[in-house]
């Protein structure tokens, strides 16, 4: 497969763990099969960048989809709970990501690559006001569609590494993409906005409906 890495400069040889621990799936090689996006995020600090381009040999790789019809949005955000930091303080939301850990994480640490949503901003306060009870689960699921959320292809061991290969670094103009990635999140915060005023009806999920009810994977008021 052809995939993108957006950063502020060329690397034509990845390292493995070389990211952040706090990054959506923890310490992994980020990157994207969408080359606008990859294009986007190399210039999220409003300066130029590069869309670093590769090809990645899949043949022997264990590859855990979060997307896949298996998993549920809980799945993702266990995931999310456990490696983003700025989570809300305070009781429900710290007994919420308790839960959320316990019975929806997946543990990627036997997997080659991991493929899932990557949270930018928008996203990330949305989750943020899920965890803290404030949506719906019906709402939360709308809030990740309404930016057309990106999806990310992590490298996470030093197998998937050693079956990346370089091709080129496509430059990003910050002038162009970076307000790109700005109105996909202003839209997407409006969307969402416009979302929460919305009346809920008396069958909606809520982050305490869930936990009270002990429900797990599988339930199906979770699809």
């Amino acid at each position: 497969m052809i995939v993108y890495h957006g950063s502020d400069h060329i690397i034509e040889t990845p390292l493995y763990n070389g990211s952040k621990r706090t990054n959506d799936y923890g310490y992994g090689f980020y990157t994207t099969e969408n080359k606008e996006l990859a294009m986007e995020w190399a210039c999220s600090d409003n300066r130029d960048g590069f869309a670093n381009i590769y090809e990645l040999n899949t043949d022997g790789l264990h590859i855990l989809n979060l997307n896949d019809s298996q998993y549920t949005i809980l799945n993702w955000l266990a995931v999310l709970t456990k490696y983003r930091s700025y989570w809300q303080s305070g009781s429900v939301a710290e007994e919420a990501k308790n839960y959320l850990q316990k019975y929806f994480f997946v543990d990627s640490s036997e997997y080659d690559i991991v493929i899932g949503y990557r949270a930018d901003d928008s996203y990330f306060s949305f989750a943020q006001d899920f965890v803290s009870g404030a949506i719906s689960l019906r709402k939360l699921s709308e809030a990740m569609r309404l930016g057309k959320l990106g999806e990310q292809v992590v490298l996470k061991s030093k197998k998937s590494i050693s079956q990346i290969r370089f091709i080129d670094a496509e430059a990003a103009a910050a002038e162009i993409y970076f307000e790109k990635k700005s109105i996909r999140d202003r839209d997407a915060r409006r969307a969402y906005r416009l979302s929460r005023k919305e009346a809920e009806n008396i069958n909606e999920l809520y982050m305490l409906d869930i936990m009270r009810e002990e429900i797990r994977n599988g339930d199906p008021r979770l699809r």
